[in-house]
């Protein structure tokens, strides 16, 4: 267990949206003193700076700024193609890590990743932020009241231009949609299910000169458990996508379904904002049980998440979570196992997409 009173230095790797939320929750959680910034953009970590107070020391190359710093802490805020090799370097110059998903770009690399952290003994803790949501929270928990099977229903299409397009051309250089934005709701219906994956299949469409050839940035996965649940799971990039239901978050069992209604999230020209990606607005509950002459028992209730927290609660939540970990030497295999499964599904139903097959596990 960690006996240190003094707080945690920490490292902060990216500095853009996901960097800058991060690095904000550190410094409002007195258990951690950011101890410097990478980042290659000399603008968004000058920018970041500046927003702190401007006295951090500032790094443009993330391995000489681990040698420099010597952090208790390193906070992983980039692309993912960079996310296992900053993640070996971290832990194996003895620091924690909070690492951003996906934690690797393919299945080695994840399962790297999480060894390095079980044999240096320090806590990984991957940004799964709908994990620290009371509403997502909620959704799930109603959703396991439902009975088996379950169909679960999910998107997240999000039409881009101008500086959101460049960051979702920048993310596709090593993952697409399916990937990045997928190991979220993919970690949602597993928790739903309890389940262990069977099989996946996937569709996948390049709607862009702008990418490469061998990237697609609409995919669509349908992924089945052996419970019998089934899940669809629908993500789309760029400024040719359509605003009209690209927010459905929808479960359905033999006693009934759960919905999320996000009146905000769901508005016209939010489909990029990061804020409304998290929100919820309201759960409606629909229960199945019928009288005698068929009609419903009772009407469907409406729960009320109008006070829910914003995004930079959200990350804090995660901070903390992180700090806590450390503090009182949490056990965190079930979590590593949780973020390898995730990955393992959304990499299968990627491979379908280029492959044309569906996808066993074994």
């Amino acid at each position: 267990m960690e006996t240190k009173k003094q707080p945690l230095r920490v490292l902060v790797v990216g500095c853009g949206n996901m960097g800058g939320s991060h690095a904000r929750a550190y410094r409002r959680i007195p258990g951690f003193q950011i101890a410097g910034l990478v980042s290659r953009n000399p603008q968004s970590r000058d920018a970041l700076n500046r927003s702190l107070g401007g006295s951090l020391a500032l790094f443009s190359d993330f391995y000489k700024a681990l040698e420099a710093v010597h952090p208790d802490v390193v906070s992983i805020n980039t692309y993912p193609e960079t996310h296992a090799a900053f993640a070996l370097s971290a832990l194996q110059a003895g620091a924690h890590v909070f690492l951003e998903k996906p934690v690797a770009t393919n299945v080695e690399d994840c399962q790297q990743v999480l060894q390095a952290a079980q044999e240096s003994r320090r806590k990984l803790v991957v940004g799964y932020i709908l994990r620290q949501h009371p509403s997502w929270m909620k959704f799930i928990e109603i959703a396991r009241s439902l009975g088996k099977p379950l169909v679960m229903r999910m998107n997240l299409n999000q039409q881009s231009d101008g500086q959101a397009w460049l960051i979702h051309k920048n993310l596709m250089r090593s993952a697409s949609p399916l990937v990045d934005c997928g190991v979220h709701y993919v970690d949602v219906m597993c928790q739903m299910t309890g389940s262990r994956p069977v099989r996946v299949a996937a569709i996948g469409a390049r709607l862009s000169d702008e990418i490469s050839p061998e990237m697609y940035n609409y995919g669509q996965l349908q992924v089945v458990f052996e419970d019998g649940s089934v899940g669809w799971y629908e993500a789309g990039w760029g400024p040719m996508m359509s605003e009209t239901a690209f927010f459905v978050k929808d479960v359905v069992g033999p006693k009934g379904c759960v919905s999320i209604t996000a009146t905000h999230a769901g508005g016209e020209a939010q489909s990029d904002n990061i804020e409304a990606h998290t929100k919820t607005d309201a759960l409606r509950v629909h229960y199945s049980q019928v009288d005698s002459q068929g009609k419903f028992t009772r009407p469907d209730e409406i729960i009320d998440m109008h006070d829910e927290p914003v995004h930079d609660d959200l990350t804090e939540r995660e901070q903390r979570y992180l700090l806590r970990a450390i503090q009182e030497d949490m056990d965190l295999s079930e979590h590593w196992r949780d973020a390898l499964n995730s990955l393992r599904i959304v990499l299968a139903a990627d491979e379908s997409v280029r492959t044309g097959r569906v996808i066993r596990f074994v």
